[in-house]
C-alpha cells in the first residue's frame, strides 16, 4: 500500500520542499536594482558627464566664434549655434560615435561582472534569485540606464541651446529648415534610433559581463570592440562587406532630419542591431544557466 508521501507527484514534492511565501518571479525586483545601480559613483559621475557636456560646447563656441563659414562645405556643425534644435542635434553627432558607447558598455557591462568582483554573486543565487531572473533584472536596468543616458544629453542639449541661441527651426546644412515642432518630433526619432544602433554594444557587454570576474574587461572589452568595427568601417577596400558591419549604419539617423526623411538606411542598421544584440543576449542567458559562480 503506496503511503501519501509515495502517491506525491515530483512538483508537488518540490512545492512542500520550497519555503513558505517564496516566489521566483518576485526575487530581485526591478526597482530595487536600479535604486542599487542609481546609487552607484558611476552612474552618478556618467551623469554628470553627460550632463555638463552642452555647457562645455556653449563654452568653446563662444570662445572659438560662430563654427560657419570656414570653409566651402556647409555640415551641421556649422549650424551648431542656428537654434537650439540644432545644438542638440550637433551633440548627438559628436557623441553618438564614442561618447554614448561609454555608458552602454558601463551599464550593461559592469553589472553582472561586479557582483562577481565584490563576491556577491553566489549569495545572490543562494537567496535565492534563480539566474535567469537575476540577468532580466539586472539587463532591464542596464537598458533602461543607458536609454536614460542617451535622452539627458539631447534634453540638456536643448535646454542649453534654447537659452544661449534662441527656440527656432533646425537649419539643414544642405538646404531648408524644419519647424521647431517637427524638430522636435524628428530628434524624438534620432534618440531612438541611436539607442537601437548601440543594442550591439549592450548586448556585447552583457554577454562580456556574464563571462568574466572583471568589470574592466567586460567594459573595455565592448568599447575596444566597438572601436575596432568603426575603423573596419573606414576601410573601403572592404565594400559591401561593410553594410554587415553596425558601425557603418551608426549615422544613418542623419537623414531623418531631412525636410523628406529617408527610412531605409536606418531601417538596415536596425535590423542588422537587433539581429546581433538578440544573438549575445541568448549567449549570455544560455551560458550564464551553465555557468559554475564561484564568485
Amino acid at each position: 500500500m503506496s503511503t501519501p508521501t509515495e502517491t506525491r507527484t515530483p512538483a508537488e514534492r518540490t512545492a512542500e520542499a520550497t519555503a513558505s511565501g517564496y516566489r521566483p518571479g518576485r526575487t530581485l525586483p526591478v526597482r530595487v536594482e536600479l535604486v542599487r545601480q542609481l546609487k552607484r559613483r558611476r552612474t552618478l559621475i556618467m551623469g554628470a558627464i553627460l550632463a555638463v557636456l552642452p555647457f562645455v560646447l556653449v563654452v568653446a563656441f563662444a570662445i572659438g566664434g560662430d563654427p560657419g563659414g570656414r570653409n566651402d562645405r556647409t555640415t551641421l556643425m556649422d549650424t551648431a549655434t542656428a537654434s537650439g534644435a540644432n545644438f542638440a542635434a550637433v551633440n548627438l553627432f559628436v557623441s553618438a560615435g564614442f561618447l554614448l558607447v561609454i555608458p552602454v558598455a558601463l551599464f550593461c557591462g559592469d553589472t553582472v561582472a561586479s557582483e562577481a568582483s565584490w563576491s556577491s554573486l553566489r549569495y545572490l543565487l543562494a537567496a535565492p534569485v534563480p539566474r535567469a531572473r537575476l540577468l532580466w533584472s539586472k539587463l532591464v536596468v542596464g537598458l533602461g540606464l543607458s536609454l536614460a543616458a542617451m535622452v539627458l544629453l539631447p534634453v540638456v542639449a536643448l535646454a542649453v541651446g534654447t537659452a544661449a541661441y534662441g527656440w527656432g527651426p533646425l537649419r539643414i546644412p544642405t538646404g531648408g529648415a524644419l519647424d521647431a515642432g517637427t524638430a522636435a518630433q524628428r530628434l524624438l526619432v534620432v534618440v531612438a534610433y541611436v539607442f537601437v544602433s548601440q543594442l550591439v554594444t549592450a548586448a556585447l557587454a552583457f554577454w562580456l559581463s556574464t563571462r568574466t570576474d572583471a568589470p574592466l574587461g567586460a567594459v573595455g572589452g565592448a568599447v575596444g570592440l566597438t572601436i575596432v568595427g568603426n575603423v573596419l568601417d573606414a576601410v573601403t577596400a572592404l565594400g559591401h562587406w561593410r553594410d554587415f558591419l553596425p558601425a557603418h549604419w551608426q549615422f544613418a539617423w542623419a537623414d531623418a532630419v531631412q525636410p523628406r526623411p529617408e527610412w531605409s538606411g536606418m531601417i538596415q542598421g536596425s535590423a542588422l542591431s537587433i539581429t546581433y544584440a538578440l544573438v549575445l543576449f541568448a549567449l549570455a542567458f544560455r551560458g550564464f544557466a551553465r555557468k559554475d559562480v564561484v564568485s
